[in-house]
């Protein structure tokens, strides 16, 4: 794998945005004015809305949504000026219901709305090295009390095709030593998992289900379902909610008791938006997060969506022993006594203490 591949996907041109052609209505002719419009907005910018109106007919008002949303109504053909710093980031369709006599005409198009911030690059050092079970393919980590919470998948590295067990376990950081362990079912391929009012929370990856543990006993208390069909990846807690991702660049905010869907927000930076969100962790009002395929670490601004930094740490990589089966970089656990993160990957044998610095 190529060094710097985070940091070059931070700053990829915007040229995969499209913005979807005008739609006009046979009967009327009326369409938003796209020529009022670019492809890619930034959450600083505000949108020019009116109607392209071929026939010249009277209008009596339009009124404007985003993403079904309402934002406003213009008088007759006015231009509509709306600001975007409040909108979700990401793919954004625009309705305008064009009215004459009470009877709407709808027309639509698309923009795309990426962060008004460019990411800063923030250096990190190494603090101290610890052992980490060369066999465990790690999928959560998380600081409780002092000893780590680890959640590891079954899967099968990169060569020999010989499959790990899936797993939530205690371990020592300091040693490496597993101090408890619960074992899932081959069915079962487990990833992301955090800690929320003493329960430990597990994603699993295919299943459509989440676990949720004694923290003391790792005896599990309760199977709760997602509330669709997805994929499970990455998981962390603002102490209320969880925010759960699903291999896209989207990140679910869900209820603990019901997972259900409070809310989502859109991962992004000033120019592309960023996919295969996975292990993430909640440290001081940011969410921290691995991308999956790439050795670095992106901070997000959980308000709403944006990436604001990212630390390359392929260096890792090179560090650890290689062995056929060795993986991705995988793993971010923050420790509030040493304010400091340990970081590891999938069948690594060594997990890194690092302090990130800041510019």
């Amino acid at each position: 794998m190529k060094k710097h591949n985070l940091l070059i996907a931070l700053s990829l041109s915007a040229a995969f945005f499209s913005c979807e052609d005008k739609k006009k209505s046979e009967e009327n002719l009326f369409s938003i004015d796209t020529s009022h419009l670019k492809q890619v907005y930034h959450s600083n910018d505000a949108l020019k809305l009116t109607i392209v109106n071929e026939n010249e007919s009277s209008i009596d008002s339009v009124a404007y949504f985003l993403n079904d949303k309402k934002i406003g109504s213009s008088p007759k053909n006015e231009i509509l000026n709306f600001p975007l710093e409040n909108e979700k980031l990401g793919s954004i369709l625009i309705k305008a219901l064009i009215y004459q006599s009470n009877t709407p005409v709808e027309a639509t198009t698309r923009i795309e709305l990426a962060s008004a911030v460019a990411p800063k690059v923030l250096q990190y050092k190494i603090v101290n090295t610890f052992p980490h079970d060369i066999k465990a393919y790690t999928q959560g980590l998380e600081f409780l009390d002092g000893v780590l919470i680890e959640s590891t998948g079954n899967g099968a590295g990169n060569s020999t095709g010989i499959k790990g067990i899936s797993s939530i376990r205690k371990v020592d950081y300091k040693t490496g030593k597993v101090l408890k362990i619960v074992e899932l079912p081959e069915s079962v391929f487990a990833e992301g998992a955090t800690v929320l009012n003493n329960k430990i929370y597990q994603l699993t990856y295919k299943n459509n289900e989440a676990y949720v543990y004694n923290t003391e006993t790792l005896v599990r208390e309760k199977t709760i379902p997602y509330f669709k069909a997805m994929e499970g990846w990455g998981l962390t807690n603002d102490g209320t909610h969880l925010y759960m991702s699903d291999g896209s660049e989207r990140v679910y905010i869900v209820d603990p008791e019901t997972f259900k869907q409070v809310d989502y927000i859109n991962i992004y930076t000033n120019n592309v938006k960023i996919g295969a969100i996975n292990e993430m962790e909640w440290v001081d009002g940011k969410i921290y997060a691995n991308i999956y395929g790439e050795n670095g670490i992106a901070i997000i601004n959980p308000k709403n969506g944006a990436v604001e930094a990212a630390i390359d740490l392929s260096t890792l990589r090179t560090m650890v022993t290689y062995h056929p089966d060795i993986d991705v970089l995988n793993g971010i656990a923050y420790n509030p006594k040493t304010k400091t993160f340990f970081v590891t990957g999938k069948n690594w044998d060594k997990m890194f203490e690092i302090e990130i610095l800041q510019n």
